[in-house]
Order: C-alpha cells, then sequence, then structure tokens
C-alpha cells in the first residue's frame, strides 16, 4: 500500500496502520506516509512496497533503501526504525502470510507485473516523540509488535 492515496476505510478493511517518517533520497526532504502494516516477528512489522499493482516502487521505498533509518507511528507510539528489504525465502513466507489475511492486498499482488518487495521494519528503540533523539525503551524491554 502506498502513500497519500491510501483508502480512508483501510482501517475498516481490517488493515493495521502505521506512520512512516523517512527523508526523500534525492530531496531530503522530510516525508510521512500511512502504510499498511503485518507483524513480522516480537520486533519487526513488514509493509509491501506494491504501489497498488503499478509497474514501480513506491517513492518511500528508493527513500528507505537510500536511507534505511527512519521512525514510525504506530498506536500512538513512535519507534526508530531500521528498514531492510526481507530475502527470498523469508519474502515468500511473508508475502504469503499478508495475501492471505486481505483480499486487497491478493489484488495488488495480481496486478504488479513485478515482484513486490515485502519490507522488514526492525523496531530499534522507542522514542517519546517524533523529533526527539532521546530513547525510552529499547526492543529488548519491550515487544510491540508481538503486541499489535
Amino acid at each position: 500500500m502506498d502513500s497519500r492515496t491510501l483508502p480512508s476505510n483501510a482501517g475498516q478493511q481490517g488493515l493495521s496502520i502505521l506512520q512512516l517518517h523517512h527523508v526523500g533520497a534525492k530531496s531530503g526532504s522530510k516525508r510521512v506516509t500511512p502504510l499498511a502494516y503485518w507483524p513480522a516477528s516480537d520486533t519487526s512489522v513488514a509493509v509491501l512496497a506494491s504501489n497498488y499493482g503499478a509497474a514501480r516502487h513506491p517513492g518511500w521505498y528508493h527513500n528507505l533503501i537510500a536511507q534505511p533509518s527512519a521512525v514510525v507511528e504506530i498506536d500512538g507510539d513512535w519507534w526508530t526504525v531500521t528498514a531492510r528489504v526481507a530475502p527470498p525465502a523469508e519474502h515468500a513466507l511473508l508475502i504469503d502470510r499478508i495475501a492471505r489475511s486481505s483480499a486487497a492486498v491478493t489484488t495488488a499482488i495480481s496486478r504488479a507485473s513485478r515482484q513486490i518487495p515485502v519490507v522488514v521494519l526492525e523496531l530499534v528503540a522507542q522514542r517519546r516523540e517524533a523529533g526527539t533523539d532521546s530513547m525510552t525503551r529499547s526492543t529488548s524491554s519491550r515487544s510491540a509488535a508481538g503486541s499489535r
């Protein structure tokens, strides 16, 4: 799912939504992108670079490849994250699990003429707020994704 065109009823479709705070790879501008997410492990969540099945990867994907450190807001909690593209075995496992959870995702996957990357966001540390560098808890002291 991607950016400014995320359906307003995404939450009603059973999709959990996070806010990804990232930096433009070319512009250096701060960006905020709402994305559907799924738990990947006790300390990570997965997002799909589906771009609704379009031929190109979404801009936020390119931004995370260029600068994998970002911040997400999940249910009012702010987390510093490190993004990585799931390798083939993990990709297969996650894409299957995600596709079974949502008809909208299945549709986007079937429309795509490319392999849709699964981006894993490792929850590094919880933050007090978006603009601060001070961390309150690391994932070793709290399992955020497992409680979502």
